[in-house]
């Protein structure tokens, strides 16, 4: 579990998808990695909090989404 007020001072990056389009780039994903935890949260309300998983888990679930497997 990760320490309340830790998340603050990570830096958070989102696809460059995110610009532009028809959705004006207010629709997205912001990622951060963190001291063994990855973080995610929605750009349209970052202060809503975020849902952290660990490295291992992230990747497991990057893996899922290439290969289209999902018994995670």
């Amino acid at each position: 579990m990760t320490a309340v007020g830790t998340l603050d001072n990570l830096v958070w990056r989102k696809s460059s998808f995110s610009t532009g389009g028809s959705n004006g780039g207010g629709t997205c994903v912001e990622v951060a990695l963190g001291d063994g935890i990855v973080a995610a949260r929605d750009s349209k309300v970052p202060d809503d909090g975020a849902i952290t998983v660990s490295h291992a888990r992230w990747a497991s679930f990057l893996d899922a989404l290439r290969t289209g497997r999902f018994d995670l």
